[in-house]
């Protein structure tokens, strides 16, 4: 299976994190999985003149695209005309090269939330009117349209995030080279669910201040990030805490707040990424799937029940009280 990764209006973050893959070498990985990379815009040897004149042979039809990736958001603007980008100072706008080559690859796979739904260069004004390749924000369409099928059958395959874990990529490229990856593998906005049936609160080091509602209250703190710091991991669909960056990180061990990376529109959620926005005591963000009266019921039954351990420990940078040790009783 050959691949052809284009860049558009991104930073390149998500190839950064491909490339820091925990897994050893990538291109070894590739190549057990059978996939050759044809072009890449940070690892090819090949010039802007060759991958020019590749990227024109890929979209006649003269070399066959089994799997097209791009990499950023697709830049409409000004006025429609796709003329903020040009690939390599050519005439012709990126989002027409896009059009093109999507229309014969076999499968397209947007990598990132820049090419899933616009992501952060759509942010504000969005002054060159960016979107990403089946969506723009939440509303299907973007610059292929609601209605685009690869020739298999898929819509584009959103391995969101921002960026996207170095796993997520591979192993959707992995499925794809193998012939396992059907629409029943993905969900409602295009993702592989093999990391998207999760959420970024399944297993968060902070789940027992979860629990009690014992909540930080600046970021140095232990305690639950969502009633005040702007968490939205019971909202954000990814395995981040089970599937550690390098075996061992992600944002919340980090310390910081989940802002829903892999979700459409998680650019601008309409407040400062570190606060919880809330009505009358009560945050907007409610965990999926729990109606508002059982999260006030939960919430103030598990602040009533919080063990002076937890609650301690939550307003502080470190360890105050460890878990008291119960013997058992001969």
């Amino acid at each position: 299976m050959n691949l052809l990764w284009l860049q558009s209006g991104g930073c390149g973050g998500c190839t950064l994190s491909w490339l820091g893959s925990g897994h050893g070498s990538l291109f070894h990985e590739l190549k057990d999985e059978g996939i050759e990379l044809l072009w890449h815009p940070s690892v090819s040897e090949a010039g802007v003149d060759e991958a020019r004149a590749l990227i024109e042979q890929c979209a006649d039809g003269r070399v066959a695209v089994d799997v097209l990736c791009i990499e950023g958001s697709l830049l409409r603007g000004p006025r429609g005309t796709g003329g903020f980008h040009r690939f390599g100072g050519g005439a012709q706008p990126m989002i027409e090269w896009v059009r093109q080559i999507a229309s014969r690859a076999r499968h397209v796979v947007a990598i990132g939330s820049c090419s899933s739904w616009g992501g952060i260069t759509a942010a504000g004004i969005n002054p060159t009117d960016a979107c990403g390749l089946q969506y723009d924000g939440e509303a299907a369409g973007g610059l292929l349209g609601p209605d685009f099928r690869d020739h298999g059958g898929l819509p584009v395959i959103n391995v969101a995030g921002c960026p996207p874990h170095p796993d997520w990529i591979t192993e959707t490229l992995a499925m794809l080279a193998h012939g396992r990856l059907r629409a029943e593998h993905l969900d409602d906005f295009g993702r592989p669910r093999f990391f998207a049936d999760q959420l970024v609160h399944h297993g968060c080091p902070r789940n027992e201040y979860y629990e009690f509602k014992a909540s930080a209250e600046k970021s140095s703190d232990q305690g639950c990030l969502m009633e005040h710091l702007g968490c939205g991991g019971t909202q954000a669909h990814a395995d981040c805490n089970q599937r550690l960056w390098n075996g061992e990180g992600s944002c919340l061990r980090g310390g910081y707040a989940c802002i829903r990376c892999t979700e459409p529109g998680f650019e601008e959620p309409g407040h400062p990424f570190e606060s919880t926005p809330k009505v009358a005591g009560i945050p907007i963000g409610l965990p999926s799937d729990m109606p508002k009266a059982w999260f006030i019921a939960l919430a103030a039954l598990s602040k009533s029940a919080t063990p002076t351990r937890v609650r301690e420990n939550a307003h502080s940078d470190h360890l105050l009280r460890a878990p008291s040790v119960k013997r058992t009783k001969r």
